[in-house]
């Protein structure tokens, strides 16, 4: 950088050497005349760049131009110079800036939290894209205005107002079913932070687990009353007569095996639950499967149905041969118990370029609309009394879902009431052998 003094000092020796050549030639009133020209000139100058510099910092509509500034001369090339270093060095740091805040703002836009700042009179000064979903907000239009305007909630005014805001509060929508964990933190001097998640789903799988845990016990306690009860009445009565005291031990037998299903379907969801995915390297025939189930299906019923075995495709299917027929013959004993006597049951299979389907189709009562969408939960039934006597434990269908999730597919439900039902197990082709499809091809 040019220094400031010494172009001053040059100038000012040259006035002053013109100044004395001046006097000296022509008179000392000339050469006063010429010092004072030459001041005037360099004043001129300072006053020149200095209107430069000052418009050029007063540019109108944001940053000044770095192009409009003169090259100078003298100190005043120094004085540009650091003016044109300066503005690079500021426009890059605010540029750099900039790219940190657009990073700034994806990062928060990715989080599964809302989060919103607030300014000391807890008035919004921004928003991520969460906290503008859970709440209705919007950065730029709610900019400024009070949250408690915002967020018309009596119990989120109540907590923003508390000195201890520690525990999270709990925020319901019953309209949408949106369920938000809200806490507020302290944040610089006196700004605020307000967080939300999104727990909804959380609450509804500890809805289901206070279910599933009220469910089983039930469904355990019937059978081991029955039980209890009938080893009561046999102990207080040790001259029953042989009849009735067979009577009784079929009975128990009975709730006993019940029991035994009950805890059987339980491990097998647990099993289905924490096992890893089927291997592809295990395949077996589609046709040998489904013979098995529908062998097991003609024993249940007991020649009460007719259960009829239509079409399969010479196909192997990769995955687990245990879980697919469990499943299947979980459909063929629904089918063959809810199907009144002397129904039909048909068994049919279907492979194209999508999926393997295998159908079970039954002429019983059929199911209404409403009833569908719930048929795979545990323990959900139509009618819970009927259930019942037809020796159900209310998960065989979690288990076909379970089962079908784990290979990729899924379970596909059609039915009308009085017009029977048809469950298809949805299978994806990818896990039929190259070979095998080409040939049904």
């Amino acid at each position: 950088m040019i220094s400031f003094w010494p172009p001053v000092f040059v100038r000012l020796t040259i006035v002053l050497v013109v100044a004395l050549v001046a006097g000296v030639a022509f008179g000392a009133n000339f050469g006063y005349l010429a010092a004072i020209a030459g001041l005037l000139l360099l004043i001129g100058l300072h006053l020149y760049y200095l209107r430069k510099v000052m418009g050029w910092l007063a540019t109108s509509g944001g940053e000044p131009d770095i192009a409009e500034l003169p090259a100078g001369y003298g100190a005043w090339a120094g004085v540009f110079l650091a003016l044109r270093q300066r503005e690079r060095r500021e426009r890059d740091q605010q540029a750099e800036l900039e790219r940190m805040l657009h990073r700034f703002m994806e990062a928060t836009s990715a989080l599964p939290d809302g989060i919103i700042i607030l300014d000391a009179s807890d008035r919004v000064e921004w928003c991520n894209a969460r906290a503008s979903e859970h709440f209705n907000l919007s950065a730029e239009r709610d900019r400024g205005f009070f949250v408690s305007n915002l967020i018309r909630r009596p119990a989120f005014i109540e907590y923003l107002g508390r000195v201890d805001a520690t525990e999270p509060l709990i925020l319901s929508d019953e309209t949408s079913g949106l369920v938000l964990s809200v806490q507020v933190l302290p944040f610089q001097d006196l700004r605020r932070i307000v967080l939300s998640r999104d727990i909804s789903q959380l609450r509804r799988v500890e809805a289901m687990r206070q279910d599933f845990i009220a469910n089983v016990s039930h469904e355990l306690r019937t059978p081991l009353t029955v039980v209890a009860g009938f080893l009561e009445h046999l102990v207080d009565m040790p001259d029953m007569p042989r009849a009735e005291r067979a009577r009784i031990e079929a009975l128990m037998l009975d709730q006993s095996r019940r029991m035994r299903r009950l805890i059987d379907d339980l491990l097998t969801l647990s099993k289905l639950e924490t096992q890893d995915a089927p291997s592809l390297t295990e395949a077996f025939s589609v046709k040998s499967v489904v013979d098995e189930a529908v062998s097991e299906a003609r024993v249940l019923s007991a020649g009460r149905h007719s259960i009829v075995l239509r079409e399969l495709p010479e196909a192997e299917f990769h995955g687990a041969h245990e879980e697919i027929g469990s499943a299947l013959e979980n459909l063929l004993s629904n089918a063959v118990r809810y199907t009144p006597e002397g129904g039909k049951i048909e068994v049919r299979g279907a492979l194209d370029a999508d999926a393997l389907r295998l159908s079970v189709t039954d002429t019983g009562p059929g199911i209404a609309a409403e009833h569908i969408p719930r048929l795979t939960e545990r323990f959900y039934r139509v009618d819970k009394s009927r259930s019942r006597e037809t020796g159900g434990t209310g998960l065989g269908l979690a288990i076909v879902k379970h089962v079908l999730a784990r290979h990729g597919g899924h379970l596909d439900i059609r039915s009308e009431p009085m017009h029977g039902s048809t469950f298809t197990m949805v299978l994806p082709a990818a896990r039929v052998s190259a070979l095998a499809a080409d040939a049904v091809q």
